[in-house]
């Protein structure tokens, strides 16, 4: 699962506190209980807490570039790294590890705001490019991963749940009622609300950016509902049959087993069984009972 944390004070002549971000990612260790790091450059601190699942032995967070300019950390996976490392390499950069985490430090270089959209896969992450004193806080188009954040005039604050910012002691906790109502009409908190005034939810398909004490929140994709085929009905089940096996299969990358949640329902009977079709291994499946009708 993974977990990140951080905050960049405004004022760049105000130097960050390494302890205060460890509080942070101490608040979020079942979300990382493997491995955790931490970075602090001038008034920016960020770290991580990993569960590791892919280049087990090198892939401590956080990671940074050739020259040690750009830093990253990263909860998610991106489907594609091998395909995105081949091309960065004929570029002319260089790696040092097999995790995808650092193909996109290099996107980053290459790319800039635009390495977004290179991307398959769930994520959210934080990169700090110390050359231009920017934060860029990404989270992937469906808003599969969380990330929240705290924004005012002295500091901004990002982690992956809302305790790691309240973790840093001074992030107000008052309550927002128009969250809090969203939640019992809806069952959930439609971002950026939250229930509280001080944090918001960065929307998914939406990236953060804060260079020289500018602000830009942007969408960076949206779903798209004009039609791209022609109305055949066979043609259009095999399509869909090649886009879920090509989705289920570049989600079987994993340095340790891998499983799946049996609902009983066609949607995951269907991915379970393009992962046996995928895999020479039998597929571990688990399947949830509760007591009692509520």
């Amino acid at each position: 699962m993974c977990g990140i944390a951080g905050y960049l004070y405004r004022d760049p002549r105000r130097p960050a506190e390494g302890d205060r971000v460890e509080r942070m990612c101490d608040a979020i260790i079942h979300r990382g209980p493997d491995d955790s790091g931490l970075h602090v450059d001038g008034p920016l601190a960020m770290g991580m807490r990993r569960l590791s699942i892919i280049d087990l032995a090198s892939g401590h967070q956080p990671i940074a570039n050739e020259d040690e300019t750009v830093w990253i950390v990263f909860n998610g996976e991106i489907y594609n790294h091998d395909e995105l490392r081949d091309s960065l390499r004929v570029r002319g950069h260089e790696f040092r590890t097999q995790a995808d985490t650092e193909v996109i430090v290099h996107l980053w270089e290459e790319y800039g705001l635009e390495c977004v959209h290179h991307l398959r896969g769930m994520f959210g992450f934080a990169i700090w490019d110390a050359r231009t004193r920017e934060l860029f806080i990404a989270r992937d188009r469906l808003g599969i991963k969380p990330m929240f954040y705290a924004l005012d005039q002295e500091r901004l604050a990002f982690g992956s749940e809302i305790k790691a910012l309240f973790a840093l002691g001074d992030v107000p906790r008052e309550p927002d009622w128009t969250g809090i109502d969203a939640y019992f009409s809806y069952s959930y908190i439609p971002a950026p609300l939250t229930g509280f005034k001080s944090v918001a939810k960065l929307p998914a398909a939406h990236y953060l950016h804060l260079r020289e004490d500018t602000v830009t929140i942007r969408r960076y994709w949206d779903l798209e509902f004009a039609p791209k085929m022609p109305d055949k009905p066979d043609r259009i089940v095999d399509e869909f049959l090649a886009l879920t096996e090509d989705a289920v299969n570049m989600r079987l990358m994993s340095e340790v087993p891998l499983g799946a949640f049996l609902s009983g329902g066609v949607d995951s009977s269907l991915v379970v069984a393009l992962m046996a079709n995928c895999s020479e291994d039998a597929i571990r499946t688990f399947t949830m009972g509760f007591a009692g009708s509520k």
